[in-house]
């Protein structure tokens, strides 16, 4: 998300710099480039002359102008009126009430509100230690019970059983009754899509919220819709106490206007950010990390995390071992780029790490990803000698491996190249003071 956008930022920023000394005529035209660079990434037009106004009315100050370094503090003004645009501080997803803790999500059809229970449900279970009850009110939809049936099964929640046919809010009261005598302290409530103009649908909603008293009303809003977003929220908005947003399908919006509107619009934060179709695919969404890598600052607390996820500290514990000892091989490799996919998008990743977006620009991550798969499907085609010494991969041994992987003996050669090049490094590094810490193997 918001690719399209930094490159635009990084685009004017560079500019400004190009300039010998800042004038107020300099600002101006950055100023009426980043309008147009918010606009095209589908941003509000009233969220985009208020953040506009607000830059500009910081930016033409003499301390800005006087500075010995005005680029910087142009950035540095950008960077916190985009912070305050985007929520301000990061609004942790709290449920201190008595349980059980009711959560509705609300929103249109197709914008991922099934999925997004089963992840909150996860979220809650793996990192809250909380309970989680899911239910489905949708009887409209064919199989729409069903389908959260699995997803329960897979994040290992219980789930509501439904018949259809049934009175959406009278299920929903059922399930919350269910869950205090079963001591469940989370009920999550998947209702249909809907409409904000369907009056007999929003009805629906404001019966089961007055039914219910809900701690959290949550819209959940597809990040590729952009403008239409914005009237989605205001209509939810105007209708049900809203305490949230989660946006859905970032991973696919290069833009990201719904998620820069969402906030202004509803004067609500956004709780989490979905980047996948994976049921751990759910991320907190923070205001500052979100503005630094708009900015082309990166993210690296969130690549950390994103890190520490995917590796396993005993498995990286053997690791750190086998690459002292130089017998890290092709099994461990292989390892290492599961954990890099596990990671999430490799264009996500390289966004966050400090100017990166910048020096890749013009390369296609998908394209980098599916030789990350190429190569994970050579290795696996290798046996375990073979993995363990890749000196032993003479011509017919290759012939062998590329006809078993689908892929041909110059793509062998060039993963066999590229992993004795990155062993040499290692051994390089090892006899320079010891072996880099690395974060995500401590």
């Amino acid at each position: 998300m918001f690719e399209s956008l930094s490159a635009k930022f990084d685009l004017v920023l560079r500019r400004l710099r190009g300039h010998g000394k800042i004038t107020a005529s300099n600002i101006e035209d950055a100023l009426r480039e980043v309008r147009m660079a918010l606009l095209e990434a589908d941003v509000n037009f009233h969220v985009v002359r208020s953040f506009v106004d607000a830059v500009k009315a910081k930016a033409l100050g003499l301390e800005v102008l006087d500075s010995l370094t005005p680029e910087q503090h142009f950035v540095k003004i950008v960077h916190q009126n985009m912070v305050e645009l985007l929520g301000g501080s990061s609004t942790a997803f709290t449920l201190a009430v008595p349980p059980p803790a009711v959560v509705l999500l609300v929103g249109l059809n197709g914008s991922g509100k099934t999925t997004t229970a089963a992840k909150l449900a996860r979220h809650l279970k793996l990192d809250k230690g909380r309970t989680p009850y899911l239910v489905s009110t949708d009887v409209y939809r064919p199989a729409a019970i069903e389908q959260l049936a699995l997803l329960g099964e897979q994040v290992g929640c219980a789930v509501h059983p439904v018949e259809q046919g049934h009175d959406p809010v009278q299920i929903a009261t059922g399930a919350l009754a269910l869950a205090r005598r079963q001591a469940y302290d989370v009920v999550l409530i998947d209702t249909a899509g809907r409409l904000h103009v369907d009056d007999e649908l929003m009805e629906e909603l404001e019966r089961m919220t007055a039914a219910l008293r809900p701690h959290h009303v949550i819209l959940v809003a597809d990040a590729m819709t952009g403008q239409d977003a914005v009237s989605l929220a205001s209509g939810f908005s105007s209708r049900l106490p809203l305490s949230g947003t989660i946006l859905t399908k970032a991973e696919g919006d290069a833009r990201g206007g719904a998620a820069l509107s969402l906030r202004a619009v509803t004067g609500t934060p956004v709780f989490f950010v979905g980047v996948g179709e994976k049921l751990d695919a759910l991320e907190p969404f923070y205001p500052d990390r979100i503005a630094s890598r708009i900015l082309g600052m990166g993210d690296v607390l969130s690549l950390i995390e994103k890190a520490e996820r995917a590796y396993d500290r005993k498995q990286a514990e053997v690791l750190e071992r086998r690459l002292k000892r130089n017998e890290f091989d092709l099994s461990d490799f292989s390892e290492q780029l599961r954990a890099v996919r596990r990671m999430g998008s490799l264009g996500d990743l390289l966004g966050m790490v400090p100017g990166m977006n910048r020096l890749t620009r013009g390369v296609d991550p998908d394209a980098t990803e599916r030789e990350l798969r190429k190569a994970e499907t050579i290795i696996n085609s290798m046996t375990k000698e073979e993995r363990r010494n890749v000196l032993i991969l003479n011509a017919s041994r290759r012939r062998r491996i590329a006809l078993g992987s689908g892929t041909s003996v110059s793509d062998v050669n060039r993963l066999v190249k590229q992993f004795t090049q990155t062993k040499k490094m290692l051994k390089r590094l090892k006899g320079g003071g010891g072996m880099p810490r690395v974060p995500w193997l401590h």
